[in-house]
């Protein structure tokens, strides 16, 4: 099969379409045909060698396409069936194995559906930390991003209000997915706070930008802070999480997808590329600021 690969940690230019040997489906798990896979931080991270893998490496985690092969021990799926989740040894290729995985929602695009698993899991394992209940107030630190995106509308979806940090092109966007908007930097607490006068119960860091001692000040105890994006956490007494070590929340993919259906879970699709521009994506990825989510399409 055709799969976008890298044998050696580098830049962008390490990616290349090569042919590789076809996974097949073990216990438990199933295979797809690939529609699309999602490109994330992390898959670059893992390329430029900051975190070590086994190489050589497909990247991604995040896909989505039709079943093909199911193996023992799964139930309720079957060949045919239009799925998204976790791909258990890469995304960017023609076939993914998958054990963690939901039904797409009728009208759910395949470049969509496969912008979502790592945002939404991402997403409801922070709200689950912070321990928010309906009707308190959560300060989300990039929130036009694909995780921030998937936070805003999960809080909301509990109950939870919400203020976001974005930068001013995105401040209308945040109002539509029914978040009160801020931008970044100087002077952070003293706009919350005129925001937020009652004050806000948590916040999520999805930026990794050094916002930590504001985010602290805002919430007044570091316990109330979550960041998935600065490795300075424990410096200031900040938990963060990066999945490994903490129990992931599989379940919100189904939540999504049932959120989706009834029209009240989005996520946009900044922008799109066939499987031999991996590379190109991965630069837009480095460059930051993107709203939603980037997408390889698969032409399986």
């Amino acid at each position: 099969m055709r799969a976008l690969q890298y044998a050696e940690y580098g830049p962008p230019e390490v990616l290349r379409v090569v042919d590789v040997e076809e996974p097949h489906a073990g216990t438990g798990q199933i295979r797809i045909a690939v529609k699309a896979a999602g490109v994330n931080p992390v898959d670059w991270k893992l390329r430029q060698g900051l975190m070590k893998r086994s190489l050589p490496a497909i990247p991604g985690s995040d896909v989505a396409g039709v079943v093909d092969e199911v193996g023992a021990d799964v139930a309720g799926v079957s060949a045919g069936a239009a799925v998204f989740g976790f791909a258990v040894s890469g995304a960017a290729a023609q076939y993914a194995v998958m054990a963690h995985f939901a039904a797409m929602p009728a009208g759910m695009p395949f470049a969509e559906a496969a912008g979502l698993p790592v945002a939404v899991e991402t997403a409801v394992r922070v709200l689950g930390l912070l321990g928010l209940a309906t009707g308190q107030t959560l300060l989300i630190n990039a929130a036009a991003g694909g995780v921030g995106v998937a936070a805003v509308q999960l809080a909301r979806a509990r109950g939870i209000s919400v203020i976001g940090t974005a930068s001013p092109d995105n401040h209308e966007f945040l109002r539509t997915l029914g978040a009160t908007p801020t931008t970044y930097g100087e002077s952070l607490p003293e706009r919350v706070g005129r925001l937020a006068p009652q004050g806000v119960d948590a916040a999520f860091d999805a930026a990794g930008r050094g916002a930590l001692p504001e985010l602290i000040a805002i919430t007044g105890d570091a316990d109330r802070v979550v960041t998935i994006a600065d490795p300075e956490a424990g410096k200031y007494g900040v938990r963060f999480t990066g999945g490994a070590g903490d129990a992931r929340a599989w379940p919100a993919l189904a939540e999504a997808a049932e959120l989706y259906a009834r029209g009240e879970f989005s996520m946009p699709v900044a922008q799109t590329f066939p499987l031999a521009e991996g590379a190109q994506a991965h630069r837009v990825s480095e460059a930051g600021h993107v709203r939603g989510k980037l997408v390889l399409i698969v032409d399986s």
